[in-house]
């Protein structure tokens, strides 16, 4: 299960989907093209606004909050939430403090 995790100023995304076989995965495919399509805007727009892993899990610290990059990321939360009311077997969030 995909599982992202969001505070105040981190989302963490860390899991698989195993919604389908690797190369297969829809789930993993939407989760993963609204994250980076997110990140690289937000790096295009104001490039020091964010600081990003993408590791076994990847995570977003927010450095500043503007307006843009608050929209972009509400944005990107409302998609994740969406798709985990879809599959809620394959993903879910957390909101933590």
């Amino acid at each position: 299960m995909i599982t992202v995790l969001v505070q105040k100023k981190v989302y963490k995304i860390s899991g698989h989907a195993c919604y389908d076989l690797p190369g297969k995965d829809i789930v993993c495919a939407s989760v993963s093209s609204v994250v980076y399509t997110t990140i690289n805007a937000i790096m295009n727009i104001k490039e020091d606004a964010i600081e990003y892993i993408d590791d076994t899990d990847i995570i977003i610290k927010i450095i500043t909050h503007t307006k843009v990059v608050d929209k972009l990321l509400k944005n990107m939360l409302d998609i994740l939430i969406d798709l985990s009311e879809q599959y809620p077997e394959n993903i879910k969030i957390v909101k933590g403090e």
